[in-house]
């Protein structure tokens, strides 16, 4: 089992077999799972994701990232939560300052 942590995850930027091993494993044992669904988009749908990851997954829409990120942090003090970015997991502002409110909040990152 991992520590408590918020993991933000790339994805790559193909289909769902894109992940590393290491955000594989990160996935599965993840308290929950956070998909970003707004700055860029697969090629597969969430459908598809969680067939593949073999859980469920939440969508992160812009206002969810945004205005309630103390929602995605909720418990990451005590559980592994993981949120999922197409692409590099740093390339938007907005996945900055989520990490800015974890550290705020003494959470792993």
């Amino acid at each position: 089992q991992k520590s408590s942590m918020l993991y933000l995850v790339g994805l790559g930027l193909g289909d769902a077999k894109d992940i590393t091993l290491r955000g594989l494993e990160i996935v599965k044992e993840a308290e929950r799972v956070y998909l970003e669904a707004y700055t860029s988009l697969l090629t597969v749908n969430k459908s598809q994701l969680e067939e593949f990851y073999e859980r469920s997954i939440i969508l992160a829409d812009r206002e969810m990232v945004e205005q309630n990120a103390d929602e995605i942090l909720a418990d990451a003090d005590t559980k592994t939560i993981a949120f999922l970015v197409v692409g590099d997991p740093l390339g938007a502002t907005t996945h900055s300052d989520l990490i800015i409110r974890a550290v705020e909040k003494n959470i792993q990152i």
